[in-house]
């Protein structure tokens, strides 16, 4: 494919970007780089709200770079490939989630484990590999490498597909690599969110026994209802934590705020596992007896790699896995925002890009 050098040529962008830690966003114009050899374009249509994006636009992490463009839950439709590219073609509908670099030759990336490379480079607010600041899903059109881009197959709608690309892949692979999804398994889910929510439906899907940890009473009738989860437990109630210990195989902690996690551990049997997959900012009291007396282990994880996201979506779809949405016009944003900060969303944001997302004058 013959092209203009970029600066000749750029591919015009828009979308809305925070400006300085006070995180309103507003609309952005910006050029995205040429379509390279093995670079897939496409046009946006859905965006998700994460958490993250929160974090990033008001710089609670540290290593914001302003003007930012958040959004890395990003699907939409193949505009035009690169000479070198196999996999997608123009009219294939793709995703990218929340990394699009990485070195190709560390043990991670050699283990399709893209996602613990040490130069993994984040879909927005990092330096790509030409020096230029990558920018997300808040726009109109994205371009990436085709390693990086995921196949969304045609039984899955788009709008539901783009939270699966962070919240599901960051779920489903704990639950793959800690052997949490062998049917009869008993596995709890602490937080009831846009992760917990979808850790319980994989769970299931697995063939899991699924127990809710929540904080919230009120939660009980939509985890069991709505979500198809088999008990609820209220973890501020010592009577239901004590009838809990030593039954779960394995949980899935998905809160990112201050929490104990010694009653946790001790719901877990022996060999059992608790995984965090959320982050909070203090660190957590570790107690080591519960952990020596029943050989249990605390672990981590973090999204996952290319292979395995691909996975994750497919499953998804054979087992129609979809998050529970709510679909948003981009210049709602700023009010969603405000929102998932009060947790008052069930419980993904989606942000319809390409129906509302209206470049200004």
């Amino acid at each position: 494919m013959s092209r203009l050098p970029e600066e000749e040529h750029p591919n015009k962008a828009f979308g809305w970007a925070a400006r300085d830690t006070s995180g309103v966003l507003s609309p952005f114009k910006f050029s995205r780089r040429a379509t390279g050899e093995k670079d897939v374009a496409f046009k946006v249509l859905y965006c998700g709200i994460c958490h993250s994006d929160l974090h990033m636009v008001k710089n609670e992490w540290g290593v914001s770079i302003y003007p930012l463009v958040p959004g890395h839950e990003i699907v939409g439709e193949v505009t035009e490939v690169g000479s070198k590219v196999q996999k997608f073609k123009v009219g294939d509908r793709v995703g990218v989630g929340c990394m699009v670099g990485s070195c190709h030759s560390c043990d991670s990336c050699t283990n399709n484990l893209e996602n613990y490379c040490p130069k993994m480079i984040l879909t927005y607010g990092a330096k790509y590999y030409d020096g230029t600041i990558t920018y997300g899903g808040y726009s109109d059109t994205m371009v990436a490498d085709e390693h990086f881009i995921v196949r969304i197959p045609e039984n899955l709608p788009l709008d539901a597909a783009a939270p699966l690309l962070c919240a599901g892949i960051t779920v489903y692979s704990p639950l793959k690599y800690y052997g949490l999804d062998k049917p009869g398994l008993h596995v709890g889910v602490v937080g009831l969110g846009g992760l917990g929510h979808m850790a319980v439906k994989f769970a299931k899907a697995m063939g899991a026994k699924v127990t809710v940890i929540s904080t919230s009473p009120n939660k009980k009738k939509e985890a069991l209802e709505n979500l198809g989860a088999d008990s609820f437990l209220v973890s501020k109630d010592q009577d239901q934590i004590q009838a809990a210990m030593d039954t779960l195989d394995g949980i899935i902690d998905t809160v990112s705020a201050q929490h104990p996690i010694l009653p946790l551990l001790g719901m877990l049997k022996t060999n059992g596992k608790l995984v965090l997959v959320g982050a909070p900012e203090k660190p957590l009291e570790l107690p080591a007896f519960p952990l020596l007396g029943k050989r249990r282990l605390v672990a981590g994880s973090m999204i996952g790699g290319m292979k395995e996201t691909q996975e994750m979506i497919d499953f998804a779809a054979k087992h129609n896995i979809k998050p529970d949405i709510e679909v948003i016009a981009m210049d709602y944003v700023n009010t969603a925002m405000d929102r998932l900060l009060k947790a008052d969303v069930k419980y993904r944001f989606v942000i319809d890009i390409g129906n509302t997302l209206k470049p200004t004058p």
